[in-house]
Parts: C-alpha cells; structure tokens; sequence
C-alpha cells in the first residue's frame, strides 16, 4: 500500500503527526497545574495528578488538520469540473474522481483516530482505575478496530465525494449533453433562469452560491453565515430567507457551494460585458 503523509498543521506538535499505517504520537499528560480544571486530570496512585490538557490539544490541532483534507476536496472537485468544462477527458476525471476517494479515505482514518482517543480518555476518566493505563496503545487498538469494520460503500458515502460526484454529473449535462433544455432535469433548467441567480438576502445577482441542503434554496455564501452567526448569537434558530420555505433551523453544516450555479453566473457575466464591448 502506498504511504502518505497528511500535510502537517502549522500548530500541531512534531509528536502528532497524524499518517497511514503508523503510530500517532500524542502527548501522554503533562504535569498538573493548580489552576487547571482537576476534572480533566487523573490522579495516580501515588499521589501526583496529571493534566490531559496537553492531549485535548493535540487531538484538536488534529481535527483542524481536516480543513486541509477539504481544502484539498475543493480543489479536486474544482479541477475535475474545469477538465470537464474544455476538454471532457474521462481518464483525466477519473483520476480526479481516485483522489476524491483518496482524501474520503484521509478523512476517515483521522476520523477513527480521533474518535478512539477520545473514547480511551473518557473511558479513563469514568473508570478512574488505580494506575495510568497506556493511553496510545489503548486508542491504537480501538482505532484498528474501527478500521477492521472499514468498506468501500464508507468513501461512496462521505458527503463531499456525494457532493463531487452531483456536480460532475450536472456539469457534463451542461457542457457535453445534445439534449434540449426542457430534457434536463428540473433543477439544472431552473439554474438557468437569471432570477435564480438573485439572493433571496442580498437581492442581488451572488457570487460565490450556497446551496441548503434541506430545502435546496440558494444563498450567497457570505450573507447566509452572517445571518446564521448573528442569530446564534442571540440563541435563536435561522429561518430559511427564501420566502414561503418552511425549514425554520438553518445550519452551517447544512450548506454546500453551488459550482455550477457560480459557474453559470460567471458565464453570464462575461457575456454581458462583452455584449457591451460590442
């Protein structure tokens, strides 16, 4: 099998440098402090407490390394939809489509790892057992476990694959399909309308489109997580802004970047300016 290391995160410690078919090394406690919360310590039974705020770090300097890991589903969705756009290569797709695979996998594996460690921690905490037991190699048997009861229906299912795939499949239908546009589906005709390209916030034309995935109503990006951040603020839900919807509790995790619709939206941009160059 191939090895590969996951990009390192500018704050994660040398020692947790996640990557496949290796060990994690994360930090086993650190000396407690008097200030710090005595719930997330353990006391040993000779006496001296230790902190887990150094491994409560560590795990989430890992999970902020899962914004590299979409970062690089962006970019791969973002490539496989220009080949699409000016050349249709299937091969040249393809390979996008095994990277896709590729970072569903990362993501995965990071996702067991962190899970395990935090399962051992809290189970240490709860049991409070006598001595300290050996946190990595506890979280390392519990992280193969979860990788024992893997298959490939997991990475079909990770939900920016699912999301790479929908748009691969509406862009070719827009740029490589003869069909009319009354044969297109319902959803990539309405696209085509200008008025869907307004904001139902900003009323005007957006520029990098959001859309729910509950209601299937579209935003612009910026608007709709201020509105969202204002709100939580206050404690109160987010009412879809698209008049007459009746999902009433927007969600961040709820929004998906619409490229095609940004793609068409640029498309008729630059037609317009050009017909003014004319």
């Amino acid at each position: 099998m191939r090895r590969f290391r996951l990009p390192r995160c500018p704050a994660l410690p040398p020692a947790c440098l996640y990557r496949r078919e290796g060990g994690v090394g994360l930090p086993l406690g650190q000396p407690h402090s008097a200030c710090e919360d005595e719930t997330n310590t353990f006391k040993m039974s000779d006496g001296p407490r230790v902190s887990f705020n150094a491994i409560d770090s560590a795990l989430s300097s890992l999970k902020n390394c899962q914004s590299y890991i979409n970062s690089g589903m962006d970019v791969a969705t973002q490539v496989a939809l220009d080949l699409v756009e000016s050349s249709n290569d299937e091969e040249d797709i393809k390979n996008m489509e095994n990277v896709m695979l590729e970072y569903a996998r990362m993501d995965r594996e990071l996702n067991h790892y962190i899970t395990a460690f935090e399962e051992i921690i809290n189970q240490v905490k709860q049991e409070k057992p006598e001595n300290l037991p050996d946190l990595e190699n506890l979280a390392q048997k519990k992280f193969l476990e979860m990788e024992s009861m893997n298959s490939d229906s997991d990475l079909q299912s990770n939900e920016k694959y699912m999301h790479f795939k929908d748009q691969l499949k509406e862009m070719k239908k827009q740029y490589h399909s003869n069909d009319t546009i009354e044969q297109i589906d319902e959803d990539l005709a309405v696209t085509r309308c200008p008025m869907t390209f307004i904001c139902p916030i900003t009323q005007v034309i957006m520029k990098r489109p959001v859309r729910n995935k509950v209601c299937g109503h579209i935003y612009e990006e910026d608007a709709i997580l201020e509105m969202i951040q204002i709100q939580k603020q206050k404690r109160k839900k987010v009412r879809c802004p698209k008049m007459g919807c009746s999902h009433d509790d927007v969600e961040v995790s709820d929004l998906v970047r619409d490229e095609i619709l940004k793609r068409l939206i640029d498309s008729q941009k630059k037609q317009s300016w050009s017909s003014l160059d004319t």
